[in-house]
């Protein structure tokens, strides 16, 4: 997800827990080896043996089109030691379609095949590479065609998101039209699309016949849904994170913007959770009001300062310097 699910947010809802694995955002290939300083800036995690703090690990995710210069990157991040290997066949963006990347390729499963094959065959045996598509650019009549297109390149595994191209992000997602490709296909299928709660998860399975579940934009507005999600499959109490269990994962998100990002970069890293964070926690609507009209950091820190003490019903202590 560009410009959301970075490392910082990747770090922190992983330390929540229920996550199995990441991908990271996107890294656009249009024909030259990229230096490896790109590679170190959107997944950071390289550092780490391709994993975040928590111990997750970080699959690389490349969009474009061209078979050679994907597996020439593909073969770089193998060699910087990422865990794994994700295509993207699936960003709607007008300007990623318009050169040629992402659901764009769903009109040209050849070239699908194609690159997924490049890939496969320039990194090492043992390294996963998998892929993303949607179920197609206008209408879902080449899902199947796709999807064994992609297997038939090497993917060991296939990520759904249960929409067009021509759908966005509008709901609903039709999870559905999953089902009828995992049938077709020997890999295994992930289901992804509009999974907001723990309800939502079960009739994706339900609907798709997909037991695992990749999640986006529901996962940001709601950090404890992977680990609801892991505590219903062991028939414990799925409990969600309240809004008062939210503020260190904050508070440590703030702190890492303030290291790692460019200072004008920073209020709307926070301003942008917040207002996901709306759609699942109340608390969030004030917490967004307050914060957007906010540009200076040293306010913001304090900002989130008091919330720990309202949340706990305690008052700083202010003394005179």
């Amino acid at each position: 997800m560009e410009g959301l699910l970075d490392f910082v947010l990747r770090d922190v809802l992983t330390r929540i827990g229920g996550v199995d694995r990441c991908v990271s955002e996107f890294i656009r290939v249009t024909g030259l080896l990229l230096p490896d300083r790109v590679f170190l800036r959107f997944i950071p995690e390289l550092q780490r043996g391709g994993r975040t703090l928590a111990g997750v690990p970080v699959r690389a995710q490349l969009l474009g089109s061209d078979p050679v210069s994907m597996a020439e990157n593909a073969a770089r991040l193998a060699e910087l030691g990422a865990p794994g290997v994700d295509l993207n066949f699936g960003c709607p963006a007008k300007t990623v379609n318009r050169h040629g990347g992402g659901a764009s390729l769903l009109r040209e499963p050849e070239r699908m095949a194609a690159v997924v094959a490049a890939v496969r065959r320039a990194v090492p045996a043992h390294l996963p590479v998998s892929a993303k598509m949607r179920l197609g650019w206008d209408d879902s009549s080449r899902a199947r065609e796709c999807a064994q297109a992609i297997e038939s390149g090497g993917a060991c595994e296939l990520v759904v998101h249960a929409r067009t191209r021509a759908d966005g992000y509008r709901p609903p997602a039709h999870w559905h039209e999953i089902a009828p490709l995992r049938e077709a296909l020997g890999i295994p299928v992930v289901a992804n699309g509009e999974i907001w709660n723990v309800q939502d998860a079960l009739r994706c399975r339900e609907a798709s016949g997909c037991e695992a579940l990749m999640l986006g934009r529901g996962m940001v507005a709601d950090p404890g849904l992977a680990l609801a999600i892991r505590s219903h499959d062991q028939g414990q109490p799925a409990a969600a994170l309240a809004w008062p269990d939210l503020l260190e994962p904050m508070e440590q998100f703030w702190r890492m913007v303030c290291e790692e990002l460019d200072p004008h970069q920073r209020a709307g890293r926070l301003k942008q959770w917040l207002n996901l964070l709306r759609r699942r926690h109340a608390e969030a609507q004030a917490a967004f009001d307050e914060v957007r009209v906010m540009t200076d950091q040293q306010r913001i820190s304090d900002w989130l300062l008091r919330q720990r003490f309202t949340a706990g019903d305690r008052v700083p202590e202010v003394r005179a310097a």
